[in-house]
């Protein structure tokens, strides 16, 4: 195959199992608050004590800075989502709508900074326990990946869901960044931890783009971060599932096949970059402040199905424009 090697129809089964998995407890964690506790405060605290120190040690596919400051910048993440779903007092502060955006920013720069570092490895082979071939397709992803963080707009359109689940909604996040996102991240596994990229590239993307798209929408940045830590920390308490079990999947490495989702990643955030920057001109908005597509019908379809109104001005109806 281009991207992997042979995949056994035993992998596709596990496959399915982990995309249904993750989406499954995204769910669970989402819908109830002391589920969400229980699997981002009680378990994590019991893993860095008496798990991680033995699976993700050095020399292991997980004991790299990248995968402890992803697995806790995923954690993060989701404590702080659910503070601003669950605290009224928080939820009411406009400059608590900057949090999100700024966690977001931060996953994408970790993953930059590792792009660029492989590509300046000069790597054809096990580095930290995975195999890397560094070439100009890490610079070409890591660019994409900061135009990625540059198109991040109308943070302050934030606001909480009406039903249940209080779910944090952000309506200027629509498919088309989403789908920009997809392209760079699974470039990014492909390019720097390639042999993860079945299940840590496509399953775990898909996992949290399916229910924005279908279960929850508007909520896509939630169900990254809910979905991200909770497969950081099964994989690193159990590396080998993707590296060396009778599941795992290895990327076939090719210089072509590097190169092809890289590009398709760039092409694709530069895209965005160009819709964004028409739009805030033609429409003479300021892409750090305001929303830039509450003209659109996926804008205002989620806004409609929730409650439009923003957390910074509670109270104060905003009409569906």
């Amino acid at each position: 195959m281009f991207l992997f090697a042979p995949i056994p129809w035993y992998s596709w089964v596990a496959w399915f199992v982990v995309l249904g998995a993750l989406i499954g407890l995204n769910e669970v964690t989402r819908r109830w608050k002391w589920v969400g506790l229980a699997f981002f405060v009680a378990l994590p605290v019991i893993l860095t004590l008496f798990v991680w120190p033995q699976t993700a040690g050095a020399g292991s596919s997980t004991g790299t800075w990248f995968h402890w400051v992803k697995v806790y910048s995923a954690l993060a993440g989701c404590l702080g989502f659910m503070a601003i779903r669950y605290i009224p007092k928080l939820a009411a502060n406009r400059w608590a709508l900057i949090f999100p955006a700024a966690i977001l920013a931060i996953n994408i720069a970790e993953a930059c900074i590792r792009d660029f570092q492989v590509g300046a490895m000069g790597a054809n082979g096990m580095v930290d326990g995975v195999f890397m071939v560094s070439g100009p397709w890490n610079y070409l992803n890591g660019i994409a990946g900061l135009i990625n963080l540059v198109t991040i707009c109308g943070w302050f359109g934030i606001f909480i869901s009406k039903d249940s689940s209080k779910d944090m909604i952000w309506p200027d996040m629509l498919w088309f960044w989403i789908i920009a996102y997809d392209l760079w991240n699974f470039a990014y596994v492909y390019n720097c931890v390639g042999d993860h990229a079945f299940y840590a590239g496509a399953a775990l993307l898909i996992s949290c783009t399916i229910p924005a798209f279908f279960i929850k929408k508007g909520a896509w940045l939630q169900h990254r971060a809910s979905t991200l830590a909770l497969w950081m920390m099964f994989t690193m308490a159990v590396p080998g599932f993707v590296t060396a079990s009778q599941f795992s999947v290895n990327a076939s490495h090719n210089p072509a096949a590097l190169m092809t989702v890289s590009v398709i990643s760039l092409a694709a955030n530069l895209a965005v970059l160009v819709y964004q920057a028409y739009t805030a001109i033609t429409r003479h908005k300021n892409v750090l402040t305001d929303e830039l597509y509450d003209h659109l019908a996926g804008y205002q379809e989620v806004a409609a199905a929730n409650r439009d109104v923003p957390l910074a001005a509670a109270g104060e109806p905003v009409a569906i424009r």
